[in-house]
């Protein structure tokens, strides 16, 4: 019996969020006393690498037509890989990918689906974390074929060592898709959902020219820089830095917020990361609650602090 799981990748690398799914299933994989198998589509380079996270086959789509994202064929690929390998447990990233790919093929495999587990199955129960992450809940799968989609970062990634095996998996697409009429990426060269440290500030800067004391303190911690609604909404900032319960919720191992009080909106985006630092001149704001280490302070005057004791330190 093997566990499959589906390894997105990005401009032709695996992702981040790829990695930790790859591990997570082969955890479960070796609990199951099975074997795990990665399944990805469209360009993709090194893709033996997963071996390294305990994937012992991956099953290669090679098809380009793959490479502009397709939830409806890449649910066909899923259905068809397990149904060759007789997989009764699939695994997804929670990520866009995932949250797109495992509701299709859940519906295909009339297979019960677990979104955003925090931990390994206890046997058919596996732990999520509800109400934006305020509780956790323990959900009892009870189909023959289970789904789980991981939540980024919350299971540590497991090296094991090897290559894995890359078979090309041979299989007639479905004519009917998503038609993509136009690609826009992103300006930003490090993607929020797959950053280990994320810079956010709000409109504690009091305006765009202040920026760049962020963008400095982003580029010397190897970060990625976000902000709040109002500042996206106001334009000071682009909307894909928006982190937040409407804007991107994010799961970095570091995050900094500069200017931001700390509403629950965002509060519910941003409260899975491991560490949280608050930059407020407001000692009562309500991030201070959530906050692992805070500065009361203004932030024109202890960001350039920190940023001068983090190149000493680095120096």
């Amino acid at each position: 019996m093997s566990v499959l799981i589906y390894a997105d990748s990005n401009n032709g690398s695996l992702t981040k969020n790829a990695l930790e799914a790859a591990s997570y299933g082969a955890q479960v994989a070796q609990a199951k006393g099975g074997n795990a198998v990665a399944v990805v589509v469209g360009t993709a380079n090194n893709i033996e690498q997963l071996g390294n996270y305990g994937v012992t086959k991956v099953l290669h789509v090679s098809d380009t037509t793959l490479d502009k994202f397709d939830p409806q064929k890449i649910a066909h690929v899923m259905a068809t890989a397990a149904k060759q390998e007789g997989s009764e447990t699939i695994i997804f990233a929670h990520d866009y990918s995932g949250k797109s790919i495992a509701p299709r093929l859940s519906a295909k495999l009339d297979a019960g689906l677990v979104t955003g587990a925090i931990a390994l199955p206890n046997g058919n129960i596996i732990k999520k974390a509800v109400f934006s992450g305020k509780a956790f809940a323990e959900v009892e799968v009870n189909t023959s074929t289970q789904i789980i989609s991981v939540l980024p970062n919350s299971v540590d990634k497991v090296e094991t060592g090897g290559t894995a095996e890359v078979v090309a998996l041979a299989l007639e697409l479905p004519s009917t898709g998503i038609k993509v009429k136009e690609t826009k990426k992103e300006s930003t060269e490090l993607s929020l959902t797959e950053a280990d440290i994320v810079v956010s500030a709000g409109r504690g800067l009091k305006g765009p020219e202040n920026w760049g004391m962020v963008e400095d303190l982003a580029k010397e911690l190897g970060a990625a820089t976000a902000c709040s609604r109002p500042v996206a909404d106001i334009g000071w900032r682009p909307h894909h830095e928006h982190v937040g319960q409407t804007g991107i919720a994010i799961r970095p191992n570091l995050y900094f917020a500069i200017g931001i009080s700390g509403a629950i909106q965002h509060l519910a985006g941003v409260n899975g990361s491991k560490v949280i630092v608050v930059i407020n001149t407001d000692a009562e704001a309500p991030f201070f609650k959530a906050a692992d280490y805070g500065i009361v302070g203004d932030a024109f005057e202890v960001v350039p602090k920190l940023l001068a004791a983090i190149k000493e330190l680095k120096a």
